[in-house]
Order: structure tokens, then sequence, then C-alpha cells
């Protein structure tokens, strides 16, 4: 996870983000570093983004304003890229939330990591594969709840252990990643093992099936031995097949 004085650049499509989750993505950045800034872009002369006016300002969130020029043009997409470029080019931020389920936004997260700058993707599960792929660590809005509010989301119902089983590529991917930051005595850093899965998988997350820890994902599938390590933490074992 990076520090938390990161200084991050938040980027929002507001016409591929509901406005209800913005505060869970605020809160979620919060973990990451310092959203110095945030801005959101639009055609701010249409109906369909009335809703977000409030929700922009109740969280200091500027936006830019982009009119529709050309039909079947997405000319927001454009601002935000041009956007993100001359910030990238600032050497201020060590991160960028780029806030989309859009895929057109893959190259741009491809771009700033080829500066060594950190992408946080932030979309819906229809997201394509692309762009999820192309950012550091991506999220999905599904799982995120939304702080101190009447109705909170509902978080997502837990996978039961015999399908987490069933689950070739989280299974797979987990017991490659033991593998890979094991010592000589099989037992690897989970904290080692959460940071591999993410870099193999940026949509990797526990709460994906309903864990809001990476312990808990792990021990739930009962294939793997869970430890505390002796300077503190936990350490994974993966257990061989038929000790299931």
């Amino acid at each position: 996870m990076a520090q938390t004085n990161d200084l991050l650049a938040v980027l929002i499509d507001a016409d591929n983000v509901p406005p209800s989750k913005i505060g869970a993505v605020l809160t979620e950045v919060a973990r990451f570093g310092t959203a110095s800034v945030k801005r959101i872009y639009g055609d701010w002369t249409t109906p369909q983004l009335g809703s977000w006016k409030t929700v922009a300002s109740q969280h200091v969130i500027s936006p830019i304003q982009q009119f529709a020029n050309t039909v079947g043009k997405n000319a927001t997409d454009s601002a935000l890229i041009i956007d993100a470029m001359d910030l990238l080019y600032t050497r201020r931020f060590n991160g960028f939330c780029i806030v989309s389920s859009d895929s057109d936004f893959t190259r741009l997260a491809s771009r700033i990591r080829e500066e060594g700058v950190t992408v946080y993707g932030f979309g819906e599960r229809k997201t394509p594969e692309a762009f999820r792929n192309a950012c550091d660590q991506f999220t999905y809005l599904e799982v995120l709840s939304e702080p101190a509010t009447e109705t909170p989301s509902i978080p997502p119902r837990r996978v039961e252990s015999p399908k987490l089983r069933g689950d070739a590529k989280l299974v797979g991917g987990l017991r490659a990643c033991v593998v890979t930051a094991s010592g000589e005595d099989g037992w690897a850093n989970l904290s080692a093992v959460g940071s591999l899965m993410r870099k193999q998988q940026p949509d990797f997350d526990p709460r994906n099936w309903g864990y809001a820890k990476l312990s808990d994902l792990v021990k739930a599938t009962e294939m793997f031995t869970l430890a505390p390590r002796p300077g503190g933490g936990l350490q994974v074992q993966a257990r061989k097949k038929g000790n299931v």
C-alpha cells in the first residue's frame, strides 16, 4: 500500500460512475494517500449529470466542463486524458486515481505507469479487463460501502469454501504466489502474497468474495495453513493435496 502522505490526483469520469459511490471511493483513496487534486469531467449542461452537482460540491470536487461538440465522440474522455498528462508532467504526484468503467482509459493508465507513477483504478464489474489490468490496483465499486449513510451498501455475500476451492483462478494464483514468496521452510509472508496477487491480478481484492481481509479469504479456502510470524503478522503455507 502507498504511504498515506503520497499526493494523489483523482480524476472522475462523470458519465461512467454513479454519484452515490463517490464518497466510498474517496474513503478508499484515503488509504493510499492524500487527494490533493479532485476533478470530475462531463457536460454539465446536460440533465443526466444533475445528480452529480450536489455530490461534487459536498466532496469539494472541481467540475470540469466539456461540451459534447461532436456526436459519437467522447469529448469528456479526451479532456480527462489531457488533464492527466498535464498533471503527470508536473512530477508532483505519486499516484493517479482514475474513476471510470470505460476502457478508453487503458492507454492512459499504461502511459502513467511507464513514468513510474502508481495508478489506482475504480469502476464497476463491467469494466473491461484491459483497463483493469493496465492499473496497478483496481477496485470494484460494488465492494465499496458508503461511509456513515442511512442506507449503507449491502456487502457482497461471502462465497463459501467449496465454491472458493472451485475457483481455479483464485486458488491457482494464491498457490503460485505462496510458492514464489516462501522461504526454504515453505512459509510465506501473507502480506507479500497479497502484494504478488495484486501485481498479477490488479482487480484482486478479498472483498470481491465477501471477505474483509486476505487472511479470512485464504483461511476460507481450507487449502492453506496460517500461523503467526515470529516478527509479527501472519505467514501462510500451502497444504499438500489430500490434506485439505
